[in-house]
């Protein structure tokens, strides 16, 4: 690797995939106890996962114990948003189109390859979404945004509609600075307009009251207490993200088709929405992120709306 700038080149493929941002970050265990404070007060709620896999996500070297480089990166999905004075159906927009979790494996595995003509042995990890790493901590290190008080990665350039992914390498590259300023300042929008006021201090969510959770992790029936508020959203919520002045000032459109609105779920009036049938389900969300909550839990969100 002698003479040759893998950062660079790594940078400049991601752009040529599509993303907006990548960072490096120098691996390291996670000093403060937040994890810990927010699992203790069952803030995870059912996602028993979390707890599971704490010692890995606050150290990562439990999870890879050879990394010595984080690679973050910032994916925009943005294609436009729900129109709240609407009386239709919503779906959280990063699920309108094909599920990101398999588009970026994709993308992140054509960078391997290309690290691979420039390194022959090396070892690695592809992370997206799923792997116990707390990934908008390390996009913080890596320098690509700051944890808001709705506990979105936001950037300052283009908002937060954006998908985080990551690679972890057993050998160095140039660390970047952490993004060393928090930019929300005094604004609570996110919070005030939380229509199960999930965001209980700022900076800090408790899932078991967050429409997200409730329509998409939760298995139960959705409690009675949060039903006046779904507010016609059957998958995910997109509320704290709409109100917020770094998204409303610098969102920017992607042109990935993998991520623009299904016209089968477009073209759903909320009678076809509540007629839906297994069939219709398998054909509709076919290769979707909104597999994750099952025809069953997608039939129970619209039934909970009033």
């Amino acid at each position: 690797m002698q003479d040759v700038n893998l950062n660079k080149i790594i940078i400049d493929k991601s752009k040529e995939l599509g993303f907006t941002y990548a960072g490096f970050a120098s691996p390291h265990k996670i000093q403060n106890n937040n994890l810990e404070k927010w699992l203790n007060l069952k803030y995870h709620s059912s996602m028993k996962w979390m707890e599971r896999s704490k010692d890995q996500r606050n150290d990562i070297l439990k999870y890879f114990p050879e990394v010595k480089t984080i690679i973050s990166f910032a994916y925009n999905y943005y294609t436009g948003e729900n129109d709240n004075s609407s009386d239709q159906y919503k779906i959280s927009n990063y699920a309108w189109g094909n599920d990101y979790h398999i588009v970026l494996k994709e993308k992140l595995y054509q960078i391997i390859n290309l690290i691979s003509n420039y390194k022959s042995d090396f070892k690695y990890r592809v992370c997206v979404d799923t792997s116990p790493l707390m990934e908008k901590y390390w996009a913080e290190k890596s320098g690509i945004g700051w944890i808001g008080k709705n506990t979105n990665l936001i950037n300052d350039k283009i908002g937060s509609w954006f998908f985080l992914s990551e690679i972890l390498l057993d050998f160095k590259l140039e660390y970047n600075n952490p993004f060393s300023l928090d930019l929300c300042g005094s604004c609570t929008k996110c919070i005030d307009d939380c229509p199960t006021d999930a965001i209980v201090e700022e900076y800090v969510l408790d899932s078991s009251k967050c429409l997200s959770y409730l329509t998409i992790e939760h298995r139960d029936d959705i409690p009675d207490r949060y039903k006046d508020n779904l507010d016609n959203w059957i998958y995910g919520c997109d509320i704290c993200q709409q109100v917020c002045p770094w998204n409303n000032k610098f969102s920017v459109k992607s042109d990935d088709p993998n991520f623009i609105i299904r016209d089968k779920i477009n073209d759903k009036s909320k009678e076809d929405w509540k007629n839906l049938t297994v069939e219709d389900y398998r054909e509709t969300f076919r290769k979707s992120p909104i597999k994750r909550t099952k025809f069953s839990g997608l039939k129970r969100n619209i039934a909970a709306n009033k």
